[in-house]
């Protein structure tokens, strides 16, 4: 069966999943293996958007398991297990930011005006692969909220609380950062076609 996510994203839950998340609750080794080898890499990835060193994202993912492993009992089993899994590791690297004073977030407020951030949008022909390494180089404000906003399907209230600013700034910091990725896309595409004349 199917779970569909905001983003319309689909995530399968079976029985095997359910079989695993009772191990995980009682703490079994290799149930947290297996739950380990088949979202690692995805979570690898989530928290490499957030933190662009690959090691210490990757020191970040596994505290992310170690939360998830610990605190398995709060999952319901309602829910998406994956989508909860993927809270806890933007969680997990927005309390990394803030611990290494990398997320400056008090700036949001004053460094930009205020913007209506649907205003700018880019070509959706862009591969996905190719739009995620050009998040990593927006500004981290604007990679934040683009993040969140974007990819994880939050909301700007959910944002404004997640980061302790004002739903005023993240949408300034969403609009700002489509803006730059579409200076990007235009630069990458006239380049390309560049090279094929």
């Amino acid at each position: 069966m199917g779970v569909e996510t905001k983003k319309g994203l689909s995530f399968s839950f079976t029985s095997l999943d359910q079989s695993l998340i009772s191990g995980l609750k009682k703490q079994d080794r290799k149930a947290q293996q297996t739950i380990f080898q088949k979202f690692n890499r995805k979570m690898f990835a989530i928290c490499h958007r957030y933190i662009t060193d690959p090691y210490q994202a990757e020191d970040v993912m596994m505290a992310g398991f170690m939360v998830v492993f610990s605190k398995i009992d709060q999952f319901s089993g309602d829910g998406n297990f994956e989508g909860w899994v993927r809270k806890i590791m933007v969680t997990q690297s927005l309390q990394f930011l803030r611990k290494s004073k990398s997320l400056e977030i008090n700036r949001f407020e004053t460094e930009f005006e205020t913007a209506d951030s649907e205003s700018v949008s880019f070509s959706s022909n862009i591969d996905y692969e190719t739009l995620l390494q050009l998040v990593q180089k927006l500004p981290m404000g604007y990679r934040m909220v683009f993040n969140l906003f974007a990819i994880e399907g939050y909301s700007h209230q959910e944002i404004s609380e997640m980061l302790h600013i004002s739903e005023g700034a993240s949408k300034s910091q969403l609009f700002k950062g489509r803006a730059l990725l579409q200076v990007w896309v235009l630069d990458l595409y006239k380049d390309q076609n560049t090279k094929t004349i």
